[in-house]
C-alpha cells in the first residue's frame, strides 16, 4: 500500500509541472496570436486612406457626439463611429456644420466629408487611422470569445485553431482595421449569443442583466442584428431542458422564471438603445411615420417610390414604437435601398441587383484555400465520429445564427457589392470548423489518425501563410482558386477589393518618385467625397477615355503618366477599359495600376484596337 501511495505521488509531481508548463504554452500561444493580429490591423490602419463609407462615418460620429444629431448614417445604429470618433473630440476637424442640408432621403454625411481633407490630405487620413485604431478591441473581444467557446466545446487545441482563424481570416483583417460597424456588429454578436448561451445552460438574474446589456450593444451596431431577439426566443424554446421528475407546479416556477428574464433582457437592451439615441422620437406611433420603402409605405412595385404608411388609420398604426425615430427610419431607408437595386459585379458580368449565391461565391474565393481545408475535414470527422460532435443544442445554438444571417442577407437580392454583410456568421463558423483539432487528442495514433494530423497541420499552415503574405492589403486578397488578388477582380468589385483604400499609399508612392509628373487619375471614390484636387497636382484630372464601341481611327490619347483604379476599368460602361491592354509601370497595392503612355504605346493601343473592331 505504501508503494502504491508513493507511486501515485511520484507521478503528479511528475505531471503537475508539466501541467504548468502547458497551460503557459497555451497562453503564450494566445498572446502571441493577438499580437500578431493587432499589429497587422494597426499596421493596415495607418496604411490605408479610409474607404468609401467610412467618409460618411467619421463626420456622422462626430454629428452624434456634438449635436446629438442622429440624422447622419441613420441606415447604420451610431455605436461603432461613435466609438471610433470618441478621441477627436477634444480637437474636432474643422467642419461647417451650418452649410449641411438635412432632408429625409438625403445623405448629409457625405456632403462634409471633403471639409476633413481642408488642413492637408494626409491629416485627414490621420484622423481615420485614430478612429481605427481605437476600434481595434472589438477585434480582440470577437476573437477571446472565439477562444472561450472553442474551448468549452472541444478542448484548448481547438480554441487554438479558432482563435487562429479570427485572427488571420482576410476578411476580419479587412474590417476590422476600419470604423465601418460591421467587424463591431460581428464581436458584439458572437459575444452576446455566447452569454445568451451561458444563460441558457443555467438561467440566473445576474447572466440575465449581462446578456441584456451586450444585446442592446450589439443591436445599436448594425441593423442585421434585430434578427436576435426573434432567434433567442426561438432557440430558448427549442434548448430548454427541463428538469426531470418535478411536479407541475415546478415546471411552471421555471418556465415563469425564465420568461420574466428573457423579458427583463430585451427590457435591457431596449433601453439601452433608446439611452443611446436620448430617447429622440421614442414611443411615436406607428401610424404617424412617414416611410419611403414599398414595405412599410405600402407602395405597389409598379408605382415609383412615395412616401406613404402602410399602417396609417389601422389598429397597428395606434401603436407606440418603442425605439427612436431614427433607429426605425434607418431600418426603412436600409430597406429601401435593398428594394431599389443598384448594378451589381459577379464573375465579369454586370446586372440591376443581385444573386441568391453571391456571398457562398464570395465566401468560396476571399477565403484561403486552407480554411476550406479545415471545415471540409470538421464536416467530414462530425459525421462518422461522435468524438467530433457535441450536443445537439450546443450544435443548434452555435449554427443557428450562422444560417439565419447568411440566409437574410442572401435574401436581399437588389444589390449585391460587400460581402462584409455576413460577417456576423464567421465567427461562428470558425468555431463550429475548429473541431478539427480533436484529430490531435480523440484519434488513436494509427496511420489514418496520422495522416489526419498531418492535413490538419498543413491546411493551418496554408491558411496563415496565404493570409500573411497579403496581409498589407488583404482588402483586396483572394484566394489561389481565384487567381490571387492580381485577377479578383475578374471575380468581385466594390469593397471586396477596392473601396478607395490605396490612394494613400498612392499618394505616398508619387512624394517617392517627384520625377513622375502625374497627367491624371481615375479614382473609385467620386470626387466631392475625396477632394483630390487638394492630394497633389494631376489629382484633378481624368485620364484620357475611350466609350466602349468608339471608333479608335477618332479617338485622341494625350502621353502622360497615369493611374487607374482597377474598379473604374471594371466599371460598367468604363471609358477606361482599354488600360486593361496595357502592361503598368507599377502597381500601388493591389488597386492603383500605374502607366506610362508614350507615342509608341498610344500607337499600338490603337492599332490592336482596330484589328479587335475588325
Amino acid at each position: 500500500m505504501m508503494v502504491e501511495e508513493w507511486r501515485v505521488k511520484i507521478l503528479r509531481w511528475g505531471r503537475e509541472p508539466l501541467e504548468a508548463i502547458w497551460r503557459q504554452r497555451i497562453a503564450w500561444s494566445v498572446i502571441l496570436l493577438l499580437l500578431a493580429h493587432s499589429a497587422i490591423l494597426a499596421y493596415g490602419a495607418w496604411l490605408h486612406s479610409p474607404g468609401w463609407d467610412e467618409l460618411g462615418h467619421l463626420p456622422a460620429g462626430l454629428a452624434h457626439w456634438l449635436y446629438g444629431d442622429f440624422r447622419f448614417y441613420k441606415v447604420n445604429p451610431p455605436l461603432v463611429r461613435m466609438v471610433a470618433t470618441l478621441p477627436l473630440l477634444p480637437d474636432p476637424p474643422k467642419i461647417d456644420w451650418e452649410s449641411v442640408v438635412v432632408i429625409p432621403n438625403g445623405r448629409p454625411e457625405f456632403s462634409v466629408s471633403g471639409q476633413l481633407f481642408d488642413q492637408g490630405f494626409e491629416q485627414g487620413c490621420w484622423y481615420f487611422t485614430i478612429a481605427r485604431w481605437v476600434c481595434l478591441p472589438f477585434s480582440l473581444l470577437g476573437a477571446l470569445v472565439v477562444f472561450r467557446w472553442s474551448k468549452e466545446l472541444f478542448g484548448t487545441k481547438s480554441a487554438l485553431i479558432a482563435l487562429t482563424l479570427w485572427s488571420f481570416s482576410p476578411l476580419v483583417l479587412t474590417n476590422a482595421q476600419m470604423i465601418t460597424p460591421d467587424l463591431g456588429a460581428t464581436a458584439l454578436a458572437v459575444t452576446s449569443q455566447y452569454l445568451f448561451r451561458q444563460w441558457v445552460r443555467e438561467p440566473a438574474w445576474e447572466r440575465a442583466f449581462s446578456c441584456g446589456i451586450v444585446l442592446g450593444l450589439a443591436l445599436l451596431s448594425k441593423f442585421t442584428l434585430v434578427i436576435l431577439p426573434p432567434l433567442w426566443c426561438g432557440l430558448w424554446f427549442a434548448t430548454r431542458s427541463w428538469k426531470h421528475n418535478s411536479s407541475f407546479r415546478a415546471l411552471f416556477a421555471q418556465l415563469l422564471r425564465e420568461t420574466l428574464q428573457l423579458v427583463v433582457v430585451f427590457m435591457i437592451a431596449l433601453y439601452i438603445i433608446n439611452l443611446f439615441y436620448t430617447c429622440d422620437g421614442s414611443f411615436t406611433r406607428l401610424g404617424d411615420y412617414t416611410f419611403m420603402s414599398r414595405t412599410l409605405s405600402g407602395s405597389s412595385p409598379e408605382e415609383a417610390y412615395t412616401w406613404g404608411n402602410r399602417f396609417s388609420g389601422t389598429f397597428w398604426g395606434q401603436l407606440p414604437v418603442p425605439l427612436p425615430e431614427q433607429y426605425v427610419l434607418g431600418i426603412d431607408f436600409q430597406k429601401r435601398d435593398f428594394e431599389r437595386g443598384y448594378p451589381s459585379y459577379l464573375r465579369g458580368q454586370w446586372k440591376h441587383g443581385g444573386w441568391w449565391y453571391y456571398y457562398l461565391y464570395g465566401l468560396l474565393v476571399k477565403e484561403p484555400i486552407g480554411f476550406w481545408l479545415l471545415f471540409i475535414l470538421a464536416i467530414g470527422l462530425a459525421v462518422p465520429f461522435c468524438e467530433f460532435r457535441v450536443q445537439w443544442r450546443e450544435e443548434l445554438m452555435l449554427w443557428t445564427p450562422a444560417i439565419v444571417v447568411l440566409a437574410l442577407v442572401s435574401s436581399q437580392t437588389g444589390f449585391n457589392h460587400h460581402l462584409r454583410y455576413i460577417l456576423p456568421a464567421m465567427p461562428f463558423i470558425f468555431v463550429g470548423t475548429a473541431r478539427v483539432g480533436g484529430v490531435f487528442t480523440c484519434l488513436p495514433r494509427t496511420f489514418t489518425g496520422l495522416l489526419l494530423r498531418l492535413g490538419v497541420v498543413t491546411a493551418i499552415a496554408w491558411f496563415i501563410v496565404g493570409s500573411v503574405r497579403y496581409s498589407a492589403h488583404s482588402h483586396a486578397y483572394f484566394n489561389e482558386l481565384a487567381g490571387g488578388p492580381a485577377h479578383g477582380h475578374d471575380h468581385l468589385l466594390d469593397s471586396n477589393i477596392d473601396w478607395g483604400q490605396d490612394l494613400l499609399p498612392l499618394k505616398r508612392w508619387l512624394d517617392k518618385h517627384p520625377e513622375i509628373k502625374l497627367s491624371g487619375i481615375a479614382y473609385s471614390v467620386p470626387a466631392p467625397f475625396v477632394q483630390l484636387e487638394k492630394i497633389g497636382p494631376g489629382f484633378d484630372r481624368l485620364p484620357p477615355g475611350l466609350p466602349p464601341g468608339c471608333a479608335p481611327e477618332g479617338a485622341h490619347i494625350e502621353p502622360g503618366w497615369y493611374v487607374v483604379f482597377i474598379r473604374e476599368m471594371r466599371e460598367q460602361n468604363s471609358p477606361y477599359w482599354y488600360f486593361m491592354r496595357l502592361t503598368p509601370e507599377s502597381r500601388i497595392g493591389w488597386t492603383a495600376y500605374v502607366y506610362h503612355l508614350t507615342e509608341d504605346k498610344i500607337q499600338e493601343v490603337m492599332r490592336s484596337l482596330t484589328k479587335a473592331k475588325l
